[in-house]
């Protein structure tokens, strides 16, 4: 365990790069290999929209990082946080408790007020807008979106006492498992099934990105699935029933044109309708 910590504590740039890389190039290949649905969609062309919001949330979040790094020192040099203030533990558990902090504050709690605060729902919406998840999608988020996520993972930071190494291993943690949520990959069932009592697996978040609620104001988690199942807001659908998207902006030149996907937050504010969407879009 000591390893680990070490390396997270000196993890180079390089490497935070190679595995957020790395990891949409690996699921893409798994992709190909085990759809869960046979997407209708040119891939290079929904990719590169995709793309264009992950260079803006990796540019804004190292642009913001040094507030990030600055947070995590003052915490530990002041002893505050829940970690700071829990009697000594083993690395491990240590590692695993500050984890779920930050998985709640940094990743649960912001999902769920994007979706309660209607002006964060605007910026939110953008990710929501995509008819064909895949794990280009993980990354979707408008640059507005991008800095209200980095300030709740600071408030998560210092909420937890979260030394530094912690925090890069989070945010190595979260990128991996987003894209694997979001990728366009069948588990078996079973296994998803067991995969979701501790994880969020690919079934669980796809409920997520139904098109209509409820089930778009369900499963908020992004690593962990307890915080669903612990605040009722856990949900299951069968895959055969799933379509993708939102149901206020289901035409293309709405959620894959990328200047209007720019625009949204800023347009007239459309709440959900919940009508029967039938356009046929996948190939099973």
């Amino acid at each position: 365990m000591e390893q680990i910590v070490e390396y997270f504590r000196n993890i180079p740039s390089t490497h935070r790069s190679i595995i957020l890389a790395g990891g949409i190039a690996l699921f893409w290949i798994i992709e190909s290999a085990v759809p869960l649905f046979n997407f209708k969609y040119n891939k290079i062309k929904h990719a590169g929209v995709n793309i264009f919001f992950t260079l803006t949330t990796v540019v804004i979040n190292f642009v913001l990082a040094f507030l990030l790094l600055r947070a995590s020192q003052w915490a530990v040099d002041t002893h505050f946080g829940i970690l700071q203030w829990l009697p000594q533990m083993p690395l491990w558990l240590f590692a695993v408790v500050g984890l779920l902090l930050l998985d709640l504050i940094g990743a649960w709690l912001v999902h769920w007020a994007e979706h309660k605060v209607k002006w964060m729902w605007r910026f939110h919406l953008v990710h929501h807008t995509d008819t064909y998840v895949d794990t280009t999608s993980a990354n979707r988020h408008h640059p507005g979106e991008s800095v209200f996520r980095f300030v709740f993972t600071t408030a998560g930071v210092v909420l937890a006492g979260a030394p530094m190494w912690l925090v890069f291993m989070y945010q190595s943690i979260s990128v991996l498992l987003s894209q694997f949520n979001h990728a366009n990959i069948v588990i078996p069932k079973w296994l998803d099934s067991a995969m979701s009592w501790v994880l969020v697996s690919p079934d669980m978040h796809k409920v997520h990105h139904h098109y209509v609620q409820p089930y778009t104001d369900s499963n908020y988690g992004n690593i962990f699935s307890v915080w669903d199942r612990l605040f009722g807001t856990f949900m299951t659908i069968d895959r055969d029933k799933l379509i993708y998207g939102i149901d206020t902006h289901m035409k293309p030149e709405e959620n894959a044109n990328l200047g209007n996907l720019l625009k949204i937050p800023f347009q007239k504010y459309r709440p959900p309708v919940g009508a029967k969407f039938n356009e046929e879009k996948v190939e099973n």
